[in-house]
């Protein structure tokens, strides 16, 4: 494998198999992963609410709950075995940029959903389609509760007193899309959600409605609202007016820009970097697949091992060196709650850090140990991949002389691995 194979494996992909090397010149590689990606099987949003209103029945049952386990297994099925790992990484940013946590029991039953179908489908087209297919998701309206934000002067709002419910609307300007680098005021976070009153989620074909996105008329606040000097009309349609020209306001590109700057190059991207990814952005008008090209052709991402592992993309990459089945994906979960990257569970909404200041801490680091500690008896109780195939498949020529030498000293084949796994290299990406 050459170094820059390797550094593709890690960098672009979540690490190489040992039935699928990565070719010398990984760069065609890449871009052909660059394309629209297979449907991933799942149960329906109609089934989910079925399985909902199931355990309000009986709740000696939880159907909900082997729903949202078996979408987590199908994740980590994937995320082991594909042979575009690119694809997979790409999809698994977008999923982290906008993320909805299972920490909300709600959004728990529909994040699998919202993972294959809110953002899978629109990871290579254009941001503002993603963006809308996130926010009318019954995963991204529970999570940040804008179900419950009701327009004060609206005939619900009159009628119950309800009020407005701002979470969404501040987490779309903040996290989502221009950030406070653009400016905005409370008064722009208020506007934005008064525009987006109505926007709920159906109860299921129990109750005669939808059971995903479903815009209730008297939630919503009347008459047009101003947001950021810019006027958009009552209605349903007014919010997605806003929705797509914040997706395409300059501040969205640099953020976004900057954001998977940091993710493919360093976690302080030079400037010239952010400059070059917000101008393919700005130009294309949002066009994901074009940004992944432009990351792809960015020379300062073919940098090697410049970041941080996050834990989920350590257990990724030592299981895939490994050569792990599909059957594995339970352990792959389990490593991830233990390095403290449960699945889909991000404490806030700004999603999983993405710098070595959260992920190169003691702590974090005796975590990959013990657990590489496990991974390596367990490689030695069963099928042995030899030690030189495997430093191939988890690093390649990026392992470093000192830990090769040391491996191939060591006393035992379980010291021999553990060694490579927990070497510094072995960390990053």
């Amino acid at each position: 494998m050459t170094p820059q194979a390797a550094h593709a494996a890690i960098r672009f992909g979540l690490g190489a198999r040992p039935e699928a090397p990565v070719p010398d010149d990984p760069r065609p590689w890449l871009l052909a992963q660059i394309r629209p990606l297979p449907e991933a099987a799942g149960p329906t949003l109609d089934e989910i609410r079925a399985a909902i209103a199931d355990r309000d029945r009986d709740r000696s049952r939880d159907t909900r709950r082997d729903m949202a386990r078996a979408e987590a297994i199908a994740w980590a099925q994937r995320a082991l075995v594909t042979d575009a790992p690119f694809a997979e990484r790409w999809t698994h940013f977008w999923t982290n940029h906008l993320t909805v946590s299972r920490r909300n029991v709600l959004a728990n039953v529909f994040s699998g959903h919202y993972h294959r179908l809110a953002i899978r489908p629109h990871v290579f087209g254009r941001f503002e389609e993603m963006l809308l297919a996130a926010y009318r998701h019954p995963g991204m309206l529970g999570y940040l509760d804008q179900a419950n934000s009701v327009g004060p002067a609206s005939p619900g709002g009159q009628r119950r007193r309800a009020g407005l419910n701002e979470n969404l609307a501040r987490e779309c300007l903040e996290l989502h899309t221009i950030t406070p680098a653009a400016g905005y005021t409370q008064a722009d976070v208020a506007a934005l959600a008064r525009i987006l009153t109505g926007w709920s989620i159906g109860r299921g074909a129990e109750q005669n409605e939808s059971a995903g996105f479903m815009f209730r008329p008297n939630a919503h606040e009347p008459g047009p609202k101003t947001m950021l000097g810019r006027e958009f009309p009552e209605g349903e349609e007014g919010g997605v007016q806003a929705l797509r020209w914040l997706a395409n306001h300059p501040a969205t590109h640099r953020a976004l820009a900057r954001k998977l700057a940091r993710h493919f190059v360093s976690d302080d991207p030079p400037e010239a970097v952010v400059a070059r990814l917000e101008g393919v952005l700005r130009q294309s008008q949002g066009d994901l697949a074009a940004a992944a090209r432009a990351v792809v052709a960015e020379p300062a991402a073919w940098t090697p091992l410049t970041k941080v592992k996050t834990g989920q993309d350590y257990a990724l990459s030592i299981m895939r060196a490994t050569g792990q089945p599909e059957r594995a994906a339970p352990q792959l979960l389990a490593a991830m709650i233990r390095l403290n990257q449960t699945l889909w569970s991000a404490p806030a909404p700004i999603g999983w850090p993405d710098d070595a200041a959260a992920w190169a801490v003691p702590e974090q680091l005796m975590r990959r140990v013990d657990w590489a500690h496990e991974q390596a008896g367990r490689a030695e109780s069963g099928q042995r991949l030899p030690l030189p195939q495997f430093v191939e498949n988890l690093l390649g020529p990026l392992a470093r002389a000192e830990t090769v030498t040391a491996a191939r000293r060591a006393g035992s084949f379980h010291e021999a691995l553990l060694l490579v796994m927990a070497s510094p290299e072995a960390h990053r990406r």
